[in-house]
């Protein structure tokens, strides 16, 4: 299998680079039909379809930043008491006329500026004038500028103001951005529903008895987690074992209910795996096999209606093949614009060894010296069915195919796997 490109024969070999198939897989994907109106309060994580515009200027008034008194900064160069003759509060505007020179109001934070008023002064640079002709009066101390401490009405946005593009997935604080724009709906692309196959006849959920030389499954809920922390309904989650009639009755199935089934198990080359050999004849294969550690069993495709993707069976092979390719796939069904994870370069705290042959993704943790630089922290076997491996994982180590041996303090790429909060 080549990708039409010179380096075919080198793939036919080794299989695809993650920039390879990532590339390939991507270039295949368009967004699911279907649209719909989403009340902004719950779109947090939905694709924009069409893009969030501010309907008005935000807020639409001159206001204050600062506790104080709003004034007209000519009046301050005469250094003359200033009568203060109303007062400005958030949400309760003074409703009297414009300021006359030698007038101030009082105002607080996010308050109207009245009418005549051009600066704000903070109440610190303020003295009271005690037993003034006029009633309540202040002195300014220090100079005032024009415009000093006084928002734009278009300090939050300004009217048709673009708050969010066309495949832009919604964080919380675009939301809340929207929100306080105006904005009540977004009309957001429809999100896929998933359908998850786990294989392997060794298999069992946790607490059902296990029999000798079986094991519990741990890339079922694993799936399901990651699923779920981007948004995606599960349709269907099922277990068959490694018997091809049960496996190809239980894709057809899914695959009739889903618009992407995701397995895992059975696309290797031994006696036992038939899930890839069953894409084949039932679907379509669009490619297999990675040259990558860990994950390179991993094969895609379509199957009716349904992308097909194939995952290994060992546990943090089917975790890293999901973040590289499924999760940026199932962005891509949704509208969204797939970014790549987050890369920086960090020092190794401790040597890394390991056999060349493959580029490998290192699991490692992110810690930090005592000048606060980042180190990359290595611990432990980076077996591919061990999932303490991927424990307080936050960095990938990008390590090329033939490095066997790096010194402590060397430096590396590596892909940040921690998500915004915001």
């Amino acid at each position: 299998m080549t990708n039409g490109g010179g380096d075919g024969e080198k793939q036919v070999v080794h299989g695809y680079t993650l920039e390879q198939a990532r590339a390939q897989l991507l270039a295949t994907i368009s967004p699911l039909a279907g649209r719909e109106v989403c009340a902004l309060q719950q779109a947090r994580g939905r694709v924009l379809a069409e893009p969030l515009k501010a309907p008005q200027a935000v807020p639409g008034f001159l206001s204050s930043s600062m506790d104080g008194y709003a004034l007209r900064a000519v009046d301050c160069l005469a250094g003359r008491p200033l009568v203060v003759v109303g007062c400005s509060a958030a949400g309760a505007p003074h409703d009297g006329p414009p300021l006359a020179p030698g007038q101030a109001v009082r105002i607080f934070t996010g308050a109207v500026v009245p009418d005549g008023a051009d600066a704000v002064v903070p109440q610190e640079m303020v003295q009271q004038v005690e037993h003034h002709v006029s009633g309540a009066a202040i002195s300014v101390e220090g100079p005032v500028g024009h415009g000093q401490w006084i928002r734009s009405p278009q300090e939050e946005a300004a009217a048709g103001e673009l708050l969010g593009s066309v495949g832009q997935r919604l964080r919380s604080i675009d939301v809340a951005r929207a929100l306080a724009c105006g904005l009540c709906t977004a009309q957001v692309y429809a999100r896929p529903q998933v359908a998850v196959l786990i294989t392997g006849s060794e298999l069992r959920p946790a607490g059902d008895p296990l029999p000798h030389g079986a094991i519990y499954d741990s890339n079922g809920p694993l799936l399901l987690l990651l699923l779920e922390q981007l948004g995606l309904k599960v349709v269907a989650h099922e277990w068959v074992d490694d018997n091809p009639q049960r496996l190809e009755k239980a894709l057809l199935r899914l695959a009739s209910q889903s618009h992407v089934l995701i397995s895992t198990g059975g696309v290797s080359v031994g006696d036992a795996d038939h899930v890839r050999p069953l894409l084949e004849r039932l679907g379509t294969l669009h490619f297999w096999r990675l040259f990558l550690k860990p994950g390179r069993p991993f094969a895609t495709g379509t199957m009716g209606v349904a992308r097909f993707f194939g995952l290994p069976g060992n546990p943090v092979s089917a975790a890293v093949t999901f973040l590289q390719l499924v999760w940026p796939a199932l962005e891509a069904l949704e509208g969204a614009t797939p970014e790549p994870w987050p890369r920086l370069r960090v020092r190794l705290a401790t040597p890394l060894h390991r056999r060349p042959g493959r580029p490998e993704l290192v699991r490692a943790r992110l810690v930090l010296d005592a000048q606060g630089s980042p180190l990359a922290h290595v611990s432990g076997s980076q077996s591919s069915a061990r999932l303490a491996s991927l424990q307080g994982t936050d960095l990938l180590l990008e390590v090329d195919a033939s490095t066997t041996t790096m010194a402590a303090g060397e430096e590396v790429m590596a892909q940040l796997l921690r998500l915004p909060v915001l």
